[in-house]
Order: C-alpha cells, then structure tokens, then sequence
C-alpha cells in the first residue's frame, strides 16, 4: 500500500521479530504448521510461548523493504473489529513476514470453494452473518479511512473467521489509497484475480471503491451458490460465476442457484433478495453499483427476515423481483 496517514500516526507499533524468533515459533515453518497459501505467501501457525499466543505468520511474497514498512504501518492503522489486526511484523534480511492474530476457524475457501469432511457446513444465518461482516470491514475502509482504502483483492481466501464464526478481511498486499480530491478513480497496472475483479480494471487498470464492490458481489455469490468464481468444466473450459449467475436471472431461478449443501434449509424470498444484491455488485458498469453503506444495510433487513417492508423503498436496485 501507498503511503498515507489515515489514523493521524506515523510511528509503527506493532513489534518487530527477528526471523529467528519466528523459525522457532513455527518450528523451522515445518509443513505440518503450514495453515495454507495464497496469493499473498504461504500462512504458518505459530506460538509466541513469551505471551502464550498462538499466531499467523505470512511469509509475504515481495520484495523493497521501504514498500512492505508501508504496508506495516498501514495495517496497523486499520483498527476494526472486522479487519484482521496485525501483531508484528519481520524485515530482518531478505525476509519479509506479518505476524497476524490466529483464526482457528480457517478462511471462508475452507468452507465454500474446497470443503473439508472436518468443517461444518454453513447454515443460511451463517452465512448471512459472514456477508454482512465482512461488508462492514470493507465499509470502513470506503467510507470511514481517510484518504478511503481500496482493498482490490477480496475472495475467500481472504476471508477469516475467528471463533463464532466471525468475519474478517485481511491480504492486504494489494490495496491503494482511493482518489481523493473529487476525483472518482485511480490508474494502475492491473494486479487482481480474473473472475473476482471488476471489468473496467482488468481491461484498463482503472479502480476505485467501486472494484471492491464488483469482488465483493463475486464473494457473495460464492457464499450463496456455492460454487467458485472460475470454475474449470469437464470440456476443459473455464466457467465464470458472473456469467453463469446472468444465465438463471434472465429466468429468475433462485431456487437453482442455491448452494446444494444447504439442503434448502433457507428463506426462499431471502435467497431471493441476497442474489439481487449481489447481481446489483457485478455491473459491468461501476457507476451503477451500489456503495457499500447501502449493501450493508440491504444484506441487514434481509438477514433480519425485513424483505418487503423495509427494502421496498429499494426500487432503483430492482429489489421487488417477486
């Protein structure tokens, strides 16, 4: 992330590990403390035995220590209670590392893209609770940071969940301060994932707080369907979830679009009324998105049963689909 002083402070305070302290937390990064990897670097869990605290240690894949020091400080200004806090950080050498409180229930990919035997499924309200959670991270960081933060790199992955499953946004290697002075976006070299990035930034790096909202809309569609953002099919063709999802609104088949896993244990007009949302995020056009406060307060009345009497004033959003 670019420099900027969005909680008034330039000083980091997050402690500093020699690389040493965290070969040992992780036992030399032995493959069975290895929690996953992404994008970003390879996850390990590890045990701070001085605070008894058991973490996450990110081996971040890049390089330039002045540009990791940024995001350092950057992360540890962003305080909510929906954004993964950092703990501490290591640039000792050529090794560069963030040290992350530990999520004992993995990341949302755990439970959606590749779920395991050992991991519960989701219920409905869960995944209500997941969706509006990580909607109010990312509305911090639009509306509340100043200059805003453009996250440009939400999926599952990077979704945590802490214990009661609550949500958490981190992977924060790729986010850029938003445009202020009036101006709506910001240029540069595309960096995102095909499948969960807006069109107007893959085809000409063009991004704005409007980008989170497109990968925000693929997330939803994930937790609610199911299926993955880019799926490969058995002709050896990769299926794209936004496509797919435009293919059963033309003839508003919700019912079929229904994660299978939730056996239809969910409130049909709440399925309903959680895919138009979501469809209302991946416009190809960013102007015509919603923004996030809005999102936040259509997936609150929907996860509290208020379809009609409270989002019937939603018309622009096309909401009343009955």
């Amino acid at each position: 992330m670019e420099s900027a002083n969005i909680a008034g402070s330039s000083s980091i305070v997050a402690k500093t590990f020699t690389f040493e302290e965290l070969t040992n937390t992780t036992r030399n990064f032995r493959d069975d403390c290895l929690l996953g990897e992404g994008g970003c670097g390879r996850v390990y869990k590890g045990q701070l035995h001085e605070q008894n605290k058991v973490v996450a240690i990110m081996q971040v894949d890049q390089n330039g220590n002045r540009k990791f020091l940024v995001e350092v400080l950057r992360l540890n200004l962003l305080h909510h209670p929906n954004i993964v806090n950092i703990i501490g950080y290591c640039a000792d050498r050529d090794h560069r590392l963030l040290v992350y409180k530990y999520m004992p229930l993995g990341s949302l990919k755990d439970y959606i893209q590749d779920p395991s035997p050992s991991k519960k499924q989701l219920d409905w309200d869960t995944r209500m609770k997941i969706a509006i959670e990580v909607a109010k991270g990312l509305e911090f960081l639009h509306d509340k940071a100043q200059p805003p933060v453009i996250h440009c790199n939400i999926n599952c992955y990077n979704i945590l969940l802490d214990e009661g499953y609550h949500a958490k946004l981190s992977g924060f290697s790729l986010a850029k301060l938003g445009p202020i002075g009036g101006k709506h976006h910001v240029y540069i070299k595309f960096q995102g994932v095909i499948g969960y990035s807006a069109p107007e930034y893959v085809m000409t790096g063009e991004l704005s707080v409007k980008s989170d909202i497109y990968n925000f809309g693929v997330v939803l569609l994930e937790i609610f369907t199911g299926r993955k953002a880019m799926e490969n099919s058995t002709d050896g063709d990769e299926h794209n979830l936004v496509e797919w999802l435009r293919y059963f609104f033309k003839d508003q088949k919700f019912s079929e679009m229904a994660d299978p896993t939730l056996q239809g244990n969910y409130p049909a007009k709440g399925l309903q009324q959680a895919l138009i949302v979501a469809e209302m995020c991946v416009q190809e056009q960013p102007t015509k998105c919603p923004g996030i406060s809005e999102v936040v307060t259509f997936l609150t009345h929907i996860a509290s049963g208020k379809y009609d009497s409270e989002m019937s004033g939603c018309s622009k959003l096309n909401l009343n689909i009955s």
